[in-house]
């Protein structure tokens, strides 16, 4: 078994991919009132707790967000509370701190993609969407296709084709 097979790493892009990206703060107090005033989704520990490990609900949970971020403070209860649920969907939160802005944070996670080095030979990522401008999308496609490059062994001898497709267009081949 090869070390990057089951390897996941994130790059972070000039422009955000994805246009309605729903991100949810799991927070201690500052942090929640923090993302009220930003009007972002938030959840406290005791929200959490009502869920109390039933798997179909955190699953729920999991679908209805891209992303999730927490209170550093919190990071190390969200599994004793919530179970692996979280984990399993790729999605355990990002930890925040206080010193950070959320905003910046925010911003952050919005930009960055995630590639899953799995034993599949084929791999699928969004790197933008249909509204932005070409220039924003060249900058994008630019940046993952050279981090993807750098994450494998024989660098280009390890890529037969990439294409680019929007959700129901045409794939086009790109090399």
């Amino acid at each position: 078994k090869q070390w990057y097979q089951r390897r996941v790493r994130a790059v972070k892009l000039r422009h955000v991919p994805k246009g309605n990206y729903k991100i949810c703060i799991i927070g201690d107090e500052r942090h929640l009132d923090e993302a009220k005033n930003l009007g972002l989704d938030c959840k406290s520990v005791e929200d959490l707790k009502k869920l109390n490990k039933n798997k179909k609900l955190v699953k729920k949970l999991a679908k209805s967000y891209d992303a999730f971020l927490a209170s550093d403070g919190l990071i190390k209860q969200i599994p004793r509370i919530l179970g692996p649920g979280l984990n399993k969907a790729g999605k355990f939160p990002t930890s925040l701190s206080h010193q950070e802005s959320m905003e910046e944070k925010v911003e952050t996670v919005k930009k960055t993609i995630k590639f899953q080095m799995k034993k599949v030979l084929c791999l699928s990522v969004a790197v933008g969407n249909v509204n932005m401008a070409p220039d924003e999308l060249l900058a994008n496609i630019m940046l993952a296709v050279n981090f993807l490059v750098s994450l494998l062994k024989k660098n280009w001898q390890n890529v037969r084709s990439l294409h680019i497709k929007s959700t129901m267009g045409k794939p086009h081949r790109i090399y």
